[in-house]
């Protein structure tokens, strides 16, 4: 971006900020009485955000825990229409990437639990992924559709006790809107750059008797920003993502029954990788072909471009690629039977199933293999992944007098998952750099292609858990509880290398999860606790490995204090926590890129526990102020340090640092919105901003990503009557606003060979979009 176009963005920012602050003289006027009178001091107050963290409904500050809320408001403002969006920093504690470049699969952590690698049968996440109560077993398909979401509930900190296993760091959960048996119909188009254009179709059908139903649809499409030149092939960061909800809720005097079926098409490519720089070491220069004498390395095609951190608009190397494919699809059915007063019974049964097929050509000469005369490049990691789980939850929520509150349950989950990958080349260089052609196609397809690695994993896990709160003093609550649960897990790595093969591994795990809160209501709108909990990521084994090594779970120890305020009659919101874990067993992945088969670059990755404690601090502020009637602004901060213990690296059995990736030492995030009724509309404005430090992206370098600022806005006339009682809105928005360009995810492995490759995030995006509800 150029100084010019740089100062008109920040100028266009400011004179944002600037609308904000005044329009509440500019609309002074255009006021009408009716609305002035119906303004009260209640009006002034921020609104009560209701959770579920505890298995029951409670108000956020009455909830020892410590927990972020992105509402459907606050998802709109930002455009976010699926859980990658959230990588912009929108939770400071919170922190999403793409697993490799891919958008096909999700990284998420949350307080320095971050999984590199988790993308394999036999690996697990260190953050639950919750949809309505659901587990989510696997990293794949996260980046769907979001579908009428309510809210996003972000639980910091390990929830082994009511959540259970692979949730260490935390619990992500996202909460749709049920049917609610009026009869409604909310729709939205939307048209953006890059050929962007975005639907959405919510149908509320009136009840009939005690039975309620409600279909949810929603389109997302982009063009790719970077371009493919090889005429017919997908460009990267494109998606085309569909989804469907239906949902049916019966609602009897004390009995409810809700069943909802979700299905998902989501058409992506991956981020381009770019060539950050070549030679960074200095070696010699030496030969296009032949033998390379130690300490040199190849020449630089003249083709290829090293653009560092300018984003690239088209490739200068066409490469054959087609979308990834991730289908998603969902059964469950929630009973709810209030039995009396005091105890409410609950079921919650579920089926779910994810395949991707994966087509990831992202790095065309940017990768290894390195330029040789005549030979064959550009890596095409090729992978299909199936996988179907069911899970079942009994609950009894309830409470015993006036002091006594419980949740206890029992937990089955079952997973079946099987992948298969391949590396082909698929161009090959011409004698001296300056052209190439285009491989046989036909070997990238399924069936014929030269497998580096397939295997098969299964997963059973039985738990039992029951946590209480006692009320004592009237303004003292203990909270304890513990879950107790038992793992199952096994696989086999049938292939290696084209190679049949017969590697299995089995694991066998009983764990109790304690937990144990203590909080005083300092006054009615300050509360304080102190907490210790425990959670655990299972083990496996790793199906990149060539011996299929299995590896232990991680364990980890929380210790937090926090304080949850409301100040100056409920305008001013603040909170904080400040945390200590200690986790043994950190799965540490160590891998090698090499030509192993001709004609194929295979990734072996090796996952070992390291040795001793892996110490991991911090501190989280959230803050939301009521400046005025109409301007609201919320600020939020966290720090994190993580040390892990030097751990042996299998492939040279040296031990060397090792890191914990994505997650930065400071990362905050601040935002304003305002909001004014006239007599026909209401006009509304946000703008955010969103910073963190620099990190590390893989496990065994000390190698870190770039510092991000990342502004989003939106302005909005809303509420403007239609008549026939509909209401419709129209909305401007951007993300990225400043078209900031930053290296999210940058790989030295190729330092010596060629030089540092890395993907950047995503570029300004901008649109506007209509919405009507009746």
């Amino acid at each position: 971006m150029n100084n010019r176009t740089g100062l008109r963005w920040r100028l266009l920012a400011t004179v944002a900020l600037g609308v904000m602050a005044a329009s509440p003289a500019l609309a002074q006027q255009d006021v009408s009485q009716t609305q002035m009178a119906a303004a009260s001091s209640s009006d002034a107050a921020l609104d009560e955000i209701v959770v579920t963290a505890t298995k029951r409904e409670t108000n956020l500050q009455d909830t020892p825990i410590a927990i972020s809320v992105v509402n459907t408001e606050n998802l709109q403002d930002r455009h976010i229409q699926a859980l990658l969006d959230l990588a912009d920093g929108a939770i400071p504690g919170l922190r999403v990437a793409t697993f490799e470049a891919r958008q096909s699969a999700l990284t998420i952590g949350i307080r320095g639990i971050v999984p590199l690698d988790a993308n394999q049968p036999a690996r697990e996440q260190g953050v639950g992924v919750y949809l309505d109560g659901v587990y989510l077993g696997r990293q794949h398909g996260l980046n769907a559709a979001m579908l009428d979401i309510e809210r996003v509930e972000v639980l910091k900190g390990p929830q082994g006790t009511l959540f259970g296993r692979n949730t260490e760091g935390g619990a992500l959960s996202l909460v749709t809107k049920a049917p609610s048996g009026n009869f409604g119909v909310r729709g939205t188009a939307g048209v953006g750059n890059y050929g962007a254009h975005n639907g959405e179709l919510h149908i509320d059908l009136p009840a009939i008797g005690n039975l309620s139903f409600k279909i949810d649809g929603v389109v997302q499409y982009q063009r790719p920003p970077t371009k493919n030149p090889l005429a017919g092939q997908t460009g990267w960061n494109y998606f085309d993502r569909r989804g469907a909800k239906f949902a049916a809720r019966y609602q009897g005097d004390n009995f409810r029954a809700d069943y909802s079926f979700d299905v998902g098409n989501d058409k992506n490519s991956p981020f381009y990788s770019q060539l950050l720089n070549y030679n960074p070491n200095n070696l010699i220069v030496g030969p296009a072909s032949g033998a390379l004498p130690s300490g040199q390395i190849r020449p630089l095609p003249p083709i290829v471009k090293v653009e560092g951190t300018e984003r690239q608009s088209v490739a200068e190397i066409g490469v054959p690629q087609q979308p990834s494919v991730d289908k998603t699809r969902g059964h469950s059915l929630h009973l709810n039977w209030d039995v009396n007063d005091n105890l409410e019974i609950r079921s919650i049964s579920a089926y779910r199933r994810v395949t991707v097929d994966q087509w990831d050509n992202s790095g065309g000469a940017h990768r290894v293999p390195q330029f040789v005369s005549g030979a064959a490049f550009s890596r095409y990691s090729l992978a299909t992944l199936k996988q179907w789980q069911i899970s079942q939850e009994f609950q009894a929520v309830g409470k015993a007098g006036d002091n006594f509150d419980y949740v206890a349950g029992l937990f089955y989950f079952k997973e079946r998952v099987q992948d298969d990958a391949a590396t082909p080349n698929t161009n090959q260089w011409n004698a001296d750099g300056t052209g190439y052609t285009i491989l046989d196609p036909t070997l990238t397809l399924p069936g014929r292609r030269v497998i580096d690695r397939a295997s098969v994993a299964y997963a059973k896990s039985y738990a039992a858990f029951a946590q209480g709160t006692y009320t004592f003093a009237d303004d003292w609550h203990l909270t304890a509880g513990a879950r107790y649960t038992h793992d199952d897990k096994n696989g086999k790595l049938f292939m290696i290398n084209n190679t049949a093969t017969n590697l299995t591994f089995e694991s066998s795990n009983d764990r109790v999860d304690p937990m144990v809160t203590l909080a005083y209501d300092v006054t009615e709108d300050v509360n304080v606790y102190g907490k210790f909990s425990t959670g655990y990521r299972s083990g496996g084994a790793s199906s990149r490995s060539l011996t299929y090594r299995p590896f232990g779970p991680e364990k980890v120890n929380s210790y937090e204090v926090g304080a949850k305020t409301e100040l100056l009659d409920r305008r001013v919101r603040f909170n904080m926590a400040a945390y200590m874990m200690d986790r043994t067993g950190s799965q540490i992945d160590f891998s090698v890129v090499a030509g192993v088969i001709p004609g194929s670059t295979r990734n072996t990755v090796e996952t070992v526990n390291a040795p001793g404690t892996t110490k991991i601090r911090g501190l989280e502020l959230e803050g939301t102020f009521k400046l005025t009637d109409d301007l609201t602004a919320n600020a939020s901060y966290a720090y994190t340090y993580t040390k892990i213990p030097p751990t042996v690296n299998p492939f040279n059995n040296v031990a060397q640092p090792v890191f914990i990736v994505f997650t930065p030492k400071n990362a905050a995030s601040a935002g304003l919105d305002y909001a004014r009724p006239y007599d026909s509309f209401t006009f509304k404005a946000h703008l955010d901003g969103n910073y963190a430090d620099a990190t590390q992206t893989f496990d065994q370098t000390d190698v870190k990503n770039d510092k991000s600022f990342i502004m989003n806005a939106r302005l909005s006339i809303a509420d403007i009557d239609v008549g026939r009682g509909a209401f419709a809105s129209f909305s401007l928005w951007s993300r990225n606003l400043l078209n900031e360009t930053h290296v999210y995810r940058r790989d030295p492995a190729n330092r010596a060979t060629l030089g540092d490759y890395g993907n950047l995030n995503a570029p300004r995006t901008f649109g506007a979009e209509v919405s009507v509800n009746f």
